[in-house]
């Protein structure tokens, strides 16, 4: 029994001795995709390569640091444009994420960002919608407008780098719950998940899973950012300090549970759609009057052929400056009338 039981041990033994003589090794040689699977172009003085296209089709991509001879420097603009890749490890070399250059890689659930990188561009990881975590290294000191849009991150840290965030970075992500700052930066700042500007007179992004069902924005805001709000489902109940003068467009597009607000005297600008498809809401009440020009036609929309304009009612007896006060509609119903 003991001579079998030894037999049996050395042949598991001299089956993973095989396994990892045979598979590691062939691992290690294909620890870089071949060059051949990427067309690039020299740049910077052909100090470096930008890769334009991938045109491999493997689902795991590990980029090489090296192309033609010369250092991977910049992924390029649409260089992997809706590319079934799931993993993607950047090397060390690059320094610059182009312009759409992994929009709508849909299976894309793993990213490796190296701490060489600087800038992400506009669009860089749009509707990725299977990435649900990213880690933004600390020298990146830019990231463009809808980098991140209809991704599935569910919450982020912007590092002590970053100085320059275009608009809607995170908008339609629709299971994003926060959104922290690193407190060494010089340029922004987060509370209780909200993005704001650094001395917070901006708000910028509230994040669209955050469960809270009520938010009093801090009195030091002064401008509510564009989409700020944008589909925030969860919100039921806002409250706007006598601080604010500027309501972005599309603030609180899509709030589908915001049933009520109030416009503080303050307010002097209401934008496009700022307050569009907020379909529960039946009440606004205006604190003080605000000039015509600033007060956009369709801040209120219900929906899309909805006539009779909550903006019309608001200065049906002063066409100039509108009639502060409470303004109330019937659910189902696009009629506003002043209580």
């Amino acid at each position: 029994m003991n001579v079998k039981t030894n037999l049996v041990k050395k042949h598991i033994f001299f089956a993973i001795t095989l396994i990892v003589m045979v598979v590691f090794p062939a691992c290690a040689q294909q620890q870089y995709n071949d060059e051949k699977e990427f067309q690039a172009k020299p740049i910077d003085g052909g100090k470096g390569v930008e890769i334009t296209k991938y045109i491999g089709d493997k689902f795991e991509v590990r980029i090489p640091p090296r192309i033609q001879n010369l250092p991977v420097t910049r992924i390029g603009d649409e260089a992997f444009w809706k590319k079934n890749i799931i993993n993607i490890t950047i090397p060390n070399s690059v320094t610059s994420i182009g312009e759409r250059a992994f929009e709508y890689c849909e299976n894309l659930t793993n990213v490796t960002i190296p701490n060489s990188v600087i800038s992400i561009g506009n669009h860089a990881f749009h509707s990725c919608r299977s990435l649900s975590s990213i880690n933004i290294p600390n020298r990146v000191t830019s990231i463009g407008k809808q980098a991140f849009i209809n991704t599935n991150l569910t919450s982020v840290i912007i590092p002590n780098s970053v100085t320059s965030i275009g608009e809607r970075i995170f908008g339609g992500c629709t299971k994003l719950t926060a959104i922290n700052v690193d407190a060494g930066n010089n340029s922004y700042s987060a509370q209780d998940g909200v993005l704001y500007n650094k001395n917070k007179t901006t708000l910028i992004q509230y994040p669209a899973a955050k469960k809270d069902s009520t938010f009093t924005i801090p009195n030091s805001v002064t401008n509510i950012e564009d989409w700020a709000f944008d589909s925030c489902e969860n919100l039921a109940s806002i409250t706007i300090p006598n601080s604010v003068t500027n309501i972005g467009s599309y603030a609180f597009c899509g709030c589908k549970s915001l049933t009520s607000v109030t416009i503080p005297n303050s307010v002097t600008d209401i934008e496009y759609l700022a307050f569009s498809y907020c379909e529960s809401l039946t009440s606004v009440t205006f604190q003080g009057t605000i000039p015509s020009f600033c007060f956009d036609e369709e801040a209120f929309l219900l929906y899309v052929g909805s006539s009779n304009y909550l903006r019309n009612k608001f200065y049906a007896t002063d066409n100039a400056n509108g009639t502060p006060g409470t303004y109330k509609r019937q659910e189902n119903s696009d009629i506003w009338t002043k209580q």
